[in-house]
């Protein structure tokens, strides 16, 4: 098990690795495998390469993120410049259905909601506003309301999990309830709690995910 100190620094070293956070003031706590995140940022593509790097060091068990996001005056945009750049790039994607995302601005922060098929769509969604200038931060609220009307099967579920090369699925444990399917269990690291997630979301039918999957590297360890 990775100490306090070991884990702080590893997290600090992955963020200065990537290019785009050279130069960032970015402070890291580590306590029991929960890492905080504080400091400031000019860009809300650098606050979420923090977050992803940090999430892929091993031994982050959690993580809380407070990393601000403020533009340099001559950035600034109005709501009405962010919302429309937001309405041309989600235009502008293939994989996003048109005039089914609305979006709502304030202060630079996107909220985006409607309804949308599949989690992929609702994805590329929220991955074209992440990188436009004045965007603050995003909350994607589209729901989904799957076409399919196929019952979901279990067993497809942790197939699917199980043909995966990058997850080990032996502590994962699916369960389906109509058109919701619950993750529980254990994975060794942040990047198969997530790809568990996704490889779930892509389930014909499915409305939710409930990703309730521990990740703690330690116990894949121990017999």
């Amino acid at each position: 098990m990775k100490s306090n100190q070991v884990l702080q620094s590893d997290v600090q070293d992955a963020i200065k690795w990537e290019p785009l956070l050279h130069a960032a003031e970015i402070g890291v706590t580590a306590k029991e495998g929960v890492v905080s995140l504080t400091g400031v940022v000019d860009s809300y593509a650098k606050k979420l390469e923090a977050e992803t790097a940090a999430k892929k060091v091993i031994g982050v068990k959690a993580l809380i993120e407070n990393i601000e996001v403020k533009f340099p005056s001559s950035w600034t945009k109005t709501n009405l410049e962010v919302a429309n750049a937001v309405l041309v790039a989600l235009n502008s994607n293939w994989s996003v259905p048109k005039d089914k995302v609305t979006v709502k601005v304030e202060d630079g922060w996107v909220t985006l909601e409607g309804q949308l098929p599949w989690n992929f769509q609702r994805e590329a969604a929220k991955s074209a506003v992440n990188f436009l200038s004045g965007v603050k931060g995003v909350t994607n609220n589209i729901k989904i309301k799957s076409e399919s009307h196929n019952a979901i099967e279990q067993k497809d579920v942790e197939d699917a999990i199980g043909r995966s090369w990058s997850v080990d699925d032996s502590d994962i444990n699916v369960s389906v309830s109509e058109s919701t399917v619950t993750l529980s269990g254990t994975v060794n690291s942040w990047y198969q709690k997530e790809e568990a997630g996704r490889i779930a979301w892509n389930t014909p039918g499915i409305w939710h995910v409930e990703n309730e999957l521990a990740v703690d590297y330690y116990y894949a360890y121990v017999d």
